[in-house]
């Protein structure tokens, strides 16, 4: 099975971000003690995983986050200032990741939006962050998703899986001074081909008021720049509840976020 529409790697468009579904799709984790959500920018968690990570904090799981770029490009407005952009988008991602009831830390690596790297120096941070929140579950971007134009996401991805690479073997960094840590299971959202699916029914207005927290995006990210009559918003928020429809079709769920799983790490 192929998506119905093209999706733009940023969240914009398509109602569908999968490629393909495996001819097995598994569901539902048991709810972990500790996640870590990754993603290159503010907002990207959200629109990976916002309805899982939501599900899960209600659930009682300690909810952190991981923001690898500093998000300061992250407009259309030339005349903005960069620096006085990351101020902001930093509050957007606390608050966001409040309105998800997450409750654990939202970490960001400050490297500049546009030019995140996935080398050595970068996932020493990613391990030492693993190591440190020692996480049953880590969700980040899927990097070997075909034909995505965004090297920011893909960087991340790597990060996210090599990462967790460096942090479950002892003689990766040692002078981190940081006990090893192998999480049980990768979770990878825009997932080229699917084989897992959260039921995230009843949890896409946590998504969207998460999502809406990201109020520097509304006009290049949402198209929801000056809204006054509401439609730009209903659009919007059309689009999220028929992107969970669609992941939740897969496994006959009304709502459902859908992902790569890996877990043997």
């Amino acid at each position: 099975m192929t998506s119905r529409d093209r999706s733009a790697d940023d969240g914009t468009t398509a109602p569908l971000t999968y490629g393909a579904v495996a001819a097995t799709v598994q569901r539902d984790l048991p709810t972990p003690a500790r996640v870590l959500a990754t993603g290159a920018h503010p907002d990207d968690i959200e629109f990976g995983c916002g309805g899982t990570l939501a599900k899960w904090a209600a659930a009682g799981a300690e909810i952190h986050h991981l923001v690898f770029t500093d998000g300061s490009k992250g407009t259309w407005d030339p005349g903005v200032d960069p620096a006085e952009l990351v101020v902001l988008r930093r509050s957007e991602q606390r608050a966001a990741a409040a309105a998800l009831g997450a409750r654990g830390e939202v970490v960001f690596c400050g490297w500049t939006d546009g030019e995140l790297e996935s080398g050595l120096r970068q996932r020493g941070v990613t391990a030492s962050w693993i190591r440190r929140l020692r996480p049953d579950v880590v969700i980040g971007h899927d990097p070997w998703k075909r034909y995505r134009l965004h090297p920011d996401h893909r960087n991340a991805g790597l990060l996210a899986v090599e990462g967790i690479v460096a942090a479950r073997d002892p003689l990766f960094f040692p002078e981190q001074a940081l006990s090893p840590h192998r999480p049980s299971a990768l979770l990878l959202y825009e997932a080229d081909e699917v084989d897992h699916v959260e039921d995230v029914t009843g949890f896409a207005e946590r998504k969207i008021d998460a999502l809406l927290a990201h109020a520097s995006q509304f006009r290049s990210t949402m198209h929801i720049d000056g809204d006054d009559d509401g439609r730009q918003l209903a659009v919007f928020r059309g689009r999220i509840l028929d992107r969970l429809a669609d992941h939740g079709g897969i496994v006959g769920v009304a709502e459902g976020e859908a992902f790569k799983r890996i877990d043997r790490l």
